[in-house]
């Protein structure tokens, strides 16, 4: 069938015709823009790579003023831990004998509410490419999941397809999922966010980057065929009404082929291992107009691509569409010709589809696509990638704001006991085993902790025994009264996590989720946020090595709660000493000891939530020089047998989460830690984790956190009794986990994906 393109040479001589670049997202000073780099008016082509290379997803137009902070804070011993960072694909962190680790997160929002399998699935796909074209091999997945109200009828229908949708893939893929976080809130109804996280490794002299370097190098494309999947908005293009193209109009949501993508992994593993690889980009947002622009443009050359090569499930494709298709399980790669024949070599014993379509021409910053015969596009690839336009949106600390954080004070509970059972059947602190028992957690055999654990811990080398330990944090409501104070509370609790685990934290990345930055309210907590993860991260001399933004997350006029997930990522020199987080395990008598200040913080707490008290106050006050304190603390000889951190739900949700598998009992002496016992046990003061340790290293636990200056109190000592006892409150650990355990179940029990566990 004839394909009609519009080409260069129409577009020069129909200067005055109307296109529809609204439809696509473009503003009218954008596409006069546009107009003025071109000196013509743009082809269909053109018009559809620039409007989705401008888009706020993939130009971070609204938020790259802001960003730029990250680099005028970064030090230049933070960035010498750096082989990637901040522009790359992926952070990729030296972390010795010649090995690195990458990892990153990325959203996938808007698609996992339309199509919330599909949606999930895909943002895992898209993640794990991304740590792939780092030239490393994934090794494991984490997902931060936001949903609206638990007993929502509309969380009923995303949540299940968003985490069916995560283990269909992973799980598929052969990656251990090892943690994460689920939050419930009226505020992501009909915006859930969708974040996925993934960690992969490689050798220190296999990192690859993105660019097209080389004149006469080939433009490889390989992987799955292009198809007409995750187009959206560039339909408009290809027909004259709606009706016409209605045939056309498959779902904007990308579908995704695990099983190809497994194969995609072992091919690229093996191209690098082969050398036949100059440079590389996956194809996710934006598709083919990313990745062959932002090749061109990172190079030293210009490039020129045939699209009549590129391997299409639909023959009837103009060159907008194979252009903005976000097919999955695609990659690009540039091969200098004499490596040509062996690059199709692997691909063919992979099975994996693959064509050349274009080479790297010495037109310095020029890149031509032609289909059918004739130039559908013409220019210079800097100004696709690079200088879209960069906003300097208003932004003002909102009117509301005092109101917000104004103290309302703390109603406590006439009835403790009832009170702790309710918050441990809470949406927001009950069991996750629902979700996470649908997920692999040890696949590939180098899983060390997953499991209601405080960071993922994984093996990279199985000589040596050394390891990772990665967490990611949030907590939204925080954010809310404070967006400075909140994200460094993100920081400060992932630090946290992975510290208890023995693991030296070495680069952090994030997720910032976020409202309209049309709205100024929203762009001042952007700022703070932004600043705040700054400044953080220089304080504790830990480089952020890549992030992402997704904004316009809400519902109507209302935004969501200000989402800055954060993630830290640690080294651990030998995971057969990663400390875990069951308390009396061993069987023997152990003492658990907190260590850090406890005060009257409840502003943003699980409690304010769980007791109607809705959202005011100021959160927990963070000093991240006691986070680093506790770093210190885990680094150093202490005889630590087990260590979970306070956070949300406070310490009588450490002690039982600690107590749980053993099933141990405790009575519990809270003088050392709060005069008042609801403080004591509900407070969410920051920089505090419970340790467990043989009860006559006790007193050399507290003199070591005594020297590091961290305040420490020692609240009970287990037994057998399967009972935690605060003065006359007393609670079996068997209750507490059948309330705990009830509630997802109980919600989401009947929905698909519910019996596919792996245990």
């Amino acid at each position: 069938m004839t394909v009609h393109n519009d080409t260069v040479e129409a577009a020069a001589t129909t200067p005055e015709l109307e296109q529809p670049y609204a439809v696509l997202g473009l503003k009218d000073d954008e596409y006069q823009r546009i107009r003025e780099i071109l000196g013509r008016r743009p082809t269909d082509a053109e018009l559809t790579v620039y409007s989705v290379m401008w888009s706020e997803h993939c130009s971070y137009k609204s938020s790259k003023t802001h960003l730029r902070y990250f680099g005028k804070t970064i030090t230049e011993e933070m960035s010498s831990k750096l082989l990637a960072g901040i522009g790359e694909n992926a952070g990729v962190v030296d972390i010795g004998d010649g090995n690195a680790v990458t990892f990153r997160v990325e959203s996938h929002n808007h698609p996992s509410y339309v199509e919330p399998y599909q949606g999930a699935a895909t943002g895992v796909g898209g993640i794990v490419r991304d740590i792939m074209a780092m030239g490393a091999r994934p090794i494991a997945v984490m997902d931060q999941l936001r949903f609206g109200p638990a007993d929502a009828p509309d969380t009923t229908r995303v949540l299940p397809g968003v985490v069916h949708g995560i283990g269909g893939y992973g799980n598929s893929l052969g990656l251990p999922n090892i943690g994460g976080e689920t939050v419930f809130d009226d505020s992501y109804a009909g915006n859930p966010l969708v974040n996925a996280l993934c960690v992969g490794t490689l050798k220190v002299e296999d990192l690859k980057l993105a660019f097209a370097s080389g004149t006469g190098n080939k433009v490889m494309l390989f992987g799955s065929r292009t198809g007409l999947d995750g187009i959206g908005g560039v339909s408009v293009l290809a027909s004259d009404t709606f009706e016409d193209g209605a045939e056309r109009k498959l779902p904007a949501v990308q579908v995704g082929d695990p099983f190809a993508e497994k194969m995609l992994i072992e091919c690229c593993l093996d191209l690098y291992h082969a050398g036949v690889v100059v440079g590389i980009q996956d194809l996710g947002g934006a598709g083919l107009a990313c990745a062959t622009s932002e090749l061109a443009a990172a190079g030293d050359g210009g490039m020129r691509v045939n699209l009549d090569a590129v391997p299409l499930r639909n023959d009837t494709m103009t060159a907008a569409e194979i252009l903005a298709s976000e097919s999955q399980e695609r990659m690009c790669a540039v091969v200098a010709p004499e490596n040509v024949e062996k690059f199709l070599e692997i691909c063919n014993r992979w099975e994996v589809t693959v064509a050349e379509i274009g080479e790297v021409t010495d037109e310095t910053d020029r890149l031509v696509i032609t289909h059918g015969g004739e130039i559908v596009l013409d220019a210079p690839p800097s100004t696709i990638a690079d200088e879209a336009p960069v906003y300097e949106r208003p932004y003002a600390r909102p009117s509301w704001q005092d109101e917000l954080q104004a103290e309302k004070g703390v109603e406590k509970p006439a009835d403790l006991r009832r009170a702790l059972l309710d918050m441990v059947a809470s949406p927001a602190l009950c069991s996750r085993d629902f979700i996470t028992n649908q997920y692999d957690r040890y696949v590939r055999g180098n899983t060390v902790q997953a499991k209601h654990a405080d960071a993922g811990v994984l093996r990279i080398d199985e000589t040596s025994g050394r390891g990772v330990a990665v967490s990611a944090d949030c907590s939204g409501r925080y954010t809310k009264l404070d967006p400075h104070a909140g994200v460094r509370l993100a920081l400060a609790e992932a630090y946290r996590n992975v510290v208890v685990t023995g693991a030296t934290p070495v680069a952090i990345t994030n997720c910032l989720n976020f409202g309209s930055p049309e709205n100024p309210d929203v762009m001042w907590q952007f700022r703070e946020a932004v600043h705040g993860l700054a400044d953080g991260a220089v304080e504790m001399g830990i480089p952020v090595s890549g992030g992402n933004v997704s904004f316009y997350n809400q519902t109507g006029d209302e935004p969501i709660l200000p989402t800055p997930v954060v993630g830290v990522l640690g080294v651990i020199d030998d995971v057969a000493a990663a400390i875990g987080h069951t308390g009396g395990a061993t069987g023997e008598p152990e003492t658990l000891i907190v260590l850090g200040d406890t005060e009257e913080e409840f502003g943003g707490s699980i409690w304010q939530q769980v007791s109607g008290g809705g959202l005011s106050g100021l959160p927990p006050r963070v000093d991240l020089a006691d986070e680093m304190k506790l770093a210190e603390f885990f680094a150093s000889d202490a005889a630590v047998a087990a260590a979970h951190d306070v956070s949300e739900g406070g310490l009588f949700q450490a002690v039982f989460e600690m107590l749980k598998d053993s099933r141990k009992g405790i009575t519990l002496d809270l003088s050392g830690v709060h005069e008042d016992h609801f403080t004591a046990l509900l407070s969410e003061s920051a920089s505090r984790v419970v340790v467990a340790t043989a009860t006559d290293h006790a007193d050399a636990v507290i003199a070591r956190a005594a020297e590091l200056g961290i305040p420490a109190a020692a609240i009970g000592t287990t037994d057998d009794s399967g009972e935690i006892r605060v003065g006359e409150t007393v609670l079996t650990v068997a209750e507490l986990v059948d309330a705990w355990s009830a509630t997802l179940p109980d919600l989401f029990g009947h929905a698909v994906g519910a019996n596919s566990v792996v245990e």
